[in-house]
Parts: structure tokens; C-alpha cells; sequence
């Protein structure tokens, strides 16, 4: 029963949002969703250098594999080798990287997992104009978003971070 009435409630709640929606009105549990977006925003990026790098590697293969076409050895291998490295290419090209910053926290991807970076964790946050840098509490790392390597908008950053480090007492250095 509880299945149904959700999958009704869900229906119902679809058809008249196209409604309001032709009507020009805001839909419903729009409130809802829009204060979770203004507690955290976030920040996409592109990765490029490492996907041309990788095309850049699978080309060669290609070309040392024609040349060597003619032993006739190992042609399904090198092959195999080219499409591999044009599908890792494209699945790093089209997966974003990403800086969300929350009321308390910020979060990033690294090593293919959504890490998490605590407001108490930071010592400091290092502003430039390519490079946003938060460097953590009595460690030597830091997570770095560049302009250069992964195009993210450095400027509406560093507007963000500002307010994350103000509403947090967390120090603002300008590079």
C-alpha cells in the first residue's frame, strides 16, 4: 500500500509541476530544494590535459603499431592497447571534477571517491588568480583547483570560499 500511494503521490506531484510550470509558477517543493542549493554550492571544472595526454599516447601506439604491422605479431594486442587508451581519454574528459562547498564543509573527488575536507580541518585557504588552494591542519597536503588544468572558475571560488572562511574563522591569504 505504502509503495503505491508513493508512486501515486509522485505521479500526481509530476503532472501538476508540468502544469505550474507552463503556468510560469514555481513548482512545488521547490522551497525545499532551493535552500538546500543555496547551503551548498557547486563548482565544475574540466579535465583536459590528462585526456590529450593519453590521446597523445594512444596515437603513438597506433603509429609504432602500424609500423610494426608488418611482423604481423601481436595486431589484436595493439589494438586492444588504442581503443583502451582513447576510452580512458574519454571517460576522464567527460567526468568533471568538482569543488562543492557547504555551510560547514567541502568536498571534492580524489582517487575516484568523494572526499570530505571539514570547516576545523582547514588551517588556511590560499586565493590566487589561477589557483585556489585549502591547506589542511598540521599536514603538508593541500587540495589544489586549477585554472589551468582543470578549468574551474577561480574567481566565483574564491568569492565562495571567502564567505566559507568568514562564516568559519578560517584564514584568507591572497596570492
Amino acid at each position: 500500500m505504502a509503495r503505491s500511494w508513493e508512486r501515486m503521490v509522485q505521479r500526481n506531484t509530476k503532472q501538476v509541476n508540468k502544469q505550474r510550470k507552463k503556468q510560469g509558477k514555481e513548482t512545488i517543493y521547490a522551497s525545499k530544494s532551493s535552500s538546500a542549493a543555496g547551503s551548498s554550492d557547486v563548482f565544475k571544472g574540466r579535465n583536459i590535459v590528462f585526456p590529450v595526454v593519453l590521446l597523445l599516447l594512444g596515437i603513438m601506439f597506433w603509429v609504432v603499431g602500424s609500423i610494426d604491422e608488418a611482423r604481423g605479431q601481436g595486431i589484436l594486442a595493439n589494438w586492444l592497447g588504442v581503443v583502451l587508451y582513447f576510452l580512458l581519454a574519454a571517460l576522464i574528459f567527460f567526468r568533471r571534477p568538482f569543488l562543492k562547498v557547504e555551510r560547514a564543509r567541502v568536498s571534492t573527488i580524489k582517487y575516484n571517491r568523494e572526499r570530505w575536507l571539514q570547516a576545523s580541518e582547514i588551517e588556511k585557504i590560499i586565493l590566487s588568480r589561477s589557483m585556489v588552494a585549502l591547506k589542511y591542519k598540521g599536514k603538508r597536503k593541500q587540495w589544489v583547483f586549477s585554472r589551468f588544468l582543470n578549468r574551474y572558475d577561480t574567481a566565483a571560488m574564491g568569492a565562495r570560499l571567502e564567505q566559507f572562511a568568514k562564516a568559519n574563522n578560517i584564514e584568507v591569504v591572497h596570492e
